[in-house]
């Protein structure tokens, strides 16, 4: 009888998940709530384009059309593009669109037995005759509907950056309810249609919270929107090295941190007394990198004038997967007054508008939007039923999500979690994972003991802690992907050395097509 794998969310990952699995003979079943795949990119601002440049950007063995000619595509051709992939490879036959997954609950081993377990699910397989996963489901079109499946694997898919807003907290009467304006987050900014969008803004004095890349964006329509008349205020706390483009002085990036030779100069996780002192030794270098892309960023984007330049290093940022592209123009909408950058490290509202602590005169506004990000863990947590699930999924609040291989976490059986960790390229990341999940319930490998698993994800969540230093975010790969790989390849029993030739091997960058084949 085939196994039966149940796949939360319909994003790239959910789209890969459903790929690798039926590559493999298993019966997925995909569980989206809308009515469409793509994930993020279904609704997204209307300048938004693609962070990670095309090539590194793309389905191993599936490339962009020769049509798309951009480097960084936008929202309808990154859409296109899934599309194209889903119906390449036959997937949207194994979708249930507008159908909402409300929990998940393990029936099988109790909890006690399951924290006597030794081995992950206590045999150390993926399958169990005893173990099933029940997922309650509900119809997005008619909620009062709702539906049970009993499935043998689970693929949690829903990502980190949607659904579940992230709205900082305020004192007592300091929050939105003071204020006599509009007050939404970027997602429910992002939902609107273009024309709606525009139509917000248009005529206010639009003050957007963040700095990231989705402030960025709706920094940008605001100012065209609005231009000199009614500047849009960022306010933000911490200066990020954004990126005007991935070509440093003329170097593209990827040689500098996207091969193995920029991989030598970082500790890695489980790395031996060769590799640490080697990477000793080039540290550095390792400065001289950070240094160099920094300048680069300083002079083209006149940070120093802005009195933007941040107080980190580059490879800080990179190890945080904060890094975002700037928007074309941006700082010169900065010059020329259509968007004022505001510091505060904390605010509060009042009728009027933005209260910037230590400041007296409020920041007069009409409408506030806060690009404050996503409670991704949240979302991961309440999926669970079992209350031993929800407080072990996301480990200790000062470590990262402490997951073997950022795929399975050792005490909660017959589960993966893929999507979540990030990475600087997450399609990319995503495809390696899913083929080290499918072939690990093909039986190719088998996992080490919890303990060991558990010893292996501290390590990692150590060199985040390393090279994050206070801008540590939980789950990122940041600037080890190619040795992350490796761990995945030799666990599948591929080679990980995937270029011809010794210098090749050494300073070519790796990218999706280095991976085409086993």
């Amino acid at each position: 009888m085939e196994k039966q794998v149940a796949i939360i969310g319909a994003g790239v990952s959910g789209l890969l998940a459903c790929k690798y699995t039926v590559s493999k003979g298993f019966k997925p079943i995909v569980f989206e709530a809308r009515n469409s795949i793509g994930g993020v990119w279904i609704n997204t601002v209307e300048t938004t384009k693609l962070q990670t440049p095309k090539p590194a950007y793309q389905f191993s063995d599936f490339p962009w059309p020769d049509s798309v000619t951009e480097l960084f595509p936008n929202q309808y051709q990154v859409l296109d593009y899934l599309q194209s992939y889903a119906h390449h490879f036959d997937l949207l036959k194994h979708i249930k669109f507008s159908t909402k997954v409300l929990s998940i609950k393990y029936q099988g081993a109790s909890d006690e037995e399951m924290q006597s377990w030794s081995l992950w699910g206590g045999h150390g397989e993926p399958f169990s005759s005893r173990g099933k996963w029940i997922v309650e489901a509900q119809d997005t079109q008619n909620q009062l509907s709702t539906q049970v499946y009993q499935v043998d694997f689970v693929i949690l898919c829903t990502g980190r950056f949607s659904d579940v807003p992230n709205i900082p907290e305020f004192p007592p009467d300091k929050g939105p309810e003071a204020f006599h304006g509009d007050v939404i987050h970027s997602m429910d900014y992002a939902n609107m249609d273009y024309e709606s969008a525009r139509d917000f803004v248009r005529g206010k004095r639009v003050t957007v919270v963040g700095f990231q890349k989705f402030a960025m964006d709706i920094a940008m329509e605001c100012s065209i929107a609005n231009g000199l008349e009614h500047p849009c205020r960022v306010l933000y706390r911490t200066e990020h090295w954004n990126v005007p483009d991935y070509n440093p002085w003329g170097v593209p990036l990827r040689y500098l941190y996207l091969n193995r030779f920029s991989e030598l100069m970082v500790h890695k996780p489980g790395e031996g007394f060769l590799l640490s002192l080697l990477a000793t030794i080039l540290a550095p270098l390792r400065l001289a990198f950070s240094k160099f892309v920094e300048s680069d960023i300083e002079k083209k984007l006149r940070l120093a004038k802005f009195g933007m330049v941040p107080k980190h290093s580059f490879l800080q940022e990179l190890n945080s997967c904060l890094i975002a592209t700037v928007p074309q123009g941006f700082y010169d909408k900065v010059d020329e007054g259509s968007i004022i950058l505001k510091k505060a490290p904390s605010f509060s509202f009042c009728k009027e508008g933005i209260k910037v602590q230590g400041e007296d005169t409020p920041l007069e506004t009409d409408s506030v939007i806060l690009a404050t990000g996503f409670k991704g863990e949240k979302k991961l947590k309440d999926i669970f039923e079992s209350k031993m699930f929800q407080d072990c999924i996301l480990g200790s609040p000062d470590s990262a999500v402490p997951l073997y291989r950022e795929c399975i976490h050792p005490r909660i059986p017959q589960l993966a979690v893929i999507g979540f960790s990030e990475s600087v390229a997450n399609l990319y990341t995503s495809e390696m994972r899913c083929r080290w999940i499918t072939e690990l319930l093909d039986s190719t490998f088998k996992l080490p003991s919890i303990k060991e698993m558990e010893k292996e994800a501290e390590k990692w969540d150590q060199y985040l802690k390393q090279y994050s230093g206070r801008y540590y975010r939980r789950s990122c790969i940041g600037a080890l992907h190619i040795w992350y790989n490796d761990q995945l390849c030799k666990d599948m029993g591929w080679n990980p050395k995937r270029k011809k030739g010794f210098f090749a091997e050494l300073f070519e960058p790796y990218g999706p097509a280095d991976y085409v084949s086993p």
